[in-house]
């Protein structure tokens, strides 16, 4: 284990948040849910995982065969085992639910009704229930009863074609970015509706959360642009087609730097300090959309002045002219940098298996209500006694639950 030096934080179970009245039940697998799941735990709420007997698949991610992504997404959270199966565990599902605020799923659409736990039944468990629905494609709609993993939509949205080398085939984020993205807008999604039911306009209701629609909304314009120009934006490598100079440049030590001038006093700033003044008032360069028609010259020319410094070197140089520019990292790099660390970006979650484990802090920070850390993830149905006594169930049902194969 790389030793890392960052800030230690260690689990409180007391340690209350400011959402610390709200409880989620997550039925969701892999990464959008628990990513939704994670911004309402990592501020109080008590976020229960409801996993199968063979637990939620993200536990199988395994790097250096331990669980990271689980212990990452799954910190402050509690576990139980129902096999939904049984009928039994479905009945201890709904007693759950009469007592929580949130209900998230993922499965394929329709599934949940084919198990007799489609949204109308939810409801009338629990009439002031948040329904979050997560599926690749939406509820309604032709690809509706698709499968859909991120990788699927991160193709379909449009994002893998704007990503890449124009004379390479399209490429797709090496993680999953559409699920962080949904899982997001979810947690946004929860909180709206959450407002709109305390505040005695509503009371519950029904999200459905598309995995394609949470990336396509990332492009932005991209559909306008193609309805009033007939123009689709090609790939750029890691230029941009909207503005200009913006790219990865190689410095003479093989180091890597990003820059993006996408301002008219930007751009001016960047022309002087590689010594060509001159090109601010070139018709090819004195303003960004000439810039971009033009985005090879202007590569050319920054990207020169790069390749003759060492990064360091230039990074000074491009700071000292208030010039947007950075260093691009790896993993290694940025656990290293100072801002990082003082920061406390990252911290040492205190691990029982590993002894710690660096993770993202919670975020965002909060002057007032920050979020806490209240336990570290949970082990596969650490917590199911627990829960269900909660839910109202004697240790004598629990026991025939266990028996039956329901529970564990």
């Amino acid at each position: 284990m790389i030793e890392t030096g960052f800030t230690a934080v260690h689990f409180d179970e007391r340690a209350r948040g400011p959402l610390a009245n709200l409880r989620v039940l997550d039925l969701s697998r892999l990464v959008a849910g628990n990513m939704l799941s994670l911004q309402l735990a990592d501020f109080g709420s008590d976020v229960i995982k409801v996993e199968p007997p063979d637990g939620d698949p993200l536990r199988d991610w395994r790097d250096g065969g331990h669980e990271l992504h689980w212990k990452t997404y799954a910190r402050n959270k509690r576990s139980i085992v129902l096999n939904l199966r049984h009928a039994a565990a479905k009945d201890a599902l709904l007693r759950m639910l009469a007592r929580a605020d949130v209900f998230i799923e993922n499965y394929r659409p329709g599934t949940l009704e084919e198990m007799n736990l489609g949204p109308e039944v939810l409801l009338r468990a629990n009439p002031d229930a948040i329904v979050v629905r997560i599926s690749g494609f939406g509820q309604t709609g032709p690809y509706a009863p698709w499968p859909g993993f991120g990788t699927l939509v991160e193709a379909m949205s449009g994002f893998a074609a704007r990503t890449g080398f124009a004379d390479r085939e399209p490429v797709l984020p090496p993680f999953a970015l559409a699920d962080m993205m949904a899982g997001l807008a979810g947690a946004f999604a929860v909180m709206t509706a959450l407002r709109a039911r305390d505040g005695g306009s509503v009371r519950g209701q029904v999200i459905d959360l598309s995995l394609l629609e949470a990336i396509f909304s990332a492009l932005g314009p991209e559909a306008s642009t193609y309805q009033h120009t007939g123009n689709i934006k090609q790939r750029v490598g890691s230029g941009s087609n909207t503005s200009s100079p913006r790219n990865v440049y190689r410095c003479r030590d093989g180091g890597y730097v990003a820059m993006s001038a996408s301002t008219q006093t930007m751009a001016r700033r960047v022309f002087h300090t590689i010594g060509r003044p001159e090109m601010s008032e070139d018709p090819r360069f004195c303003s960004n959309s000439a810039r971009v028609e033009h985005r090879e010259l202007v590569d050319a020319a920054v990207g020169a002045w790069f390749a003759a410094r060492p990064r360091e070197e230039a990074l000074r140089l491009m700071r000292e002219a208030s010039v947007t520019v950075g260093p691009v990292y790896t993993i290694a790099d940025a656990m290293a940098d100072r801002h990082f660390r003082e920061r406390g970006i990252i911290v040492d979650a205190a691990d029982r298996e590993l002894g710690r484990v660096a993770m993202h802090d919670i975020f965002p920070r909060l002057s007032q209500t920050p979020g806490t850390w209240r336990r570290p993830a949970p082990s596969l149905g650490e917590h199911t006694d627990a829960i269900l006594t909660e839910a109202g169930l004697e240790p004598e049902a629990i026991a025939r639950l266990r028996q039956q194969g329901a529970a564990a």
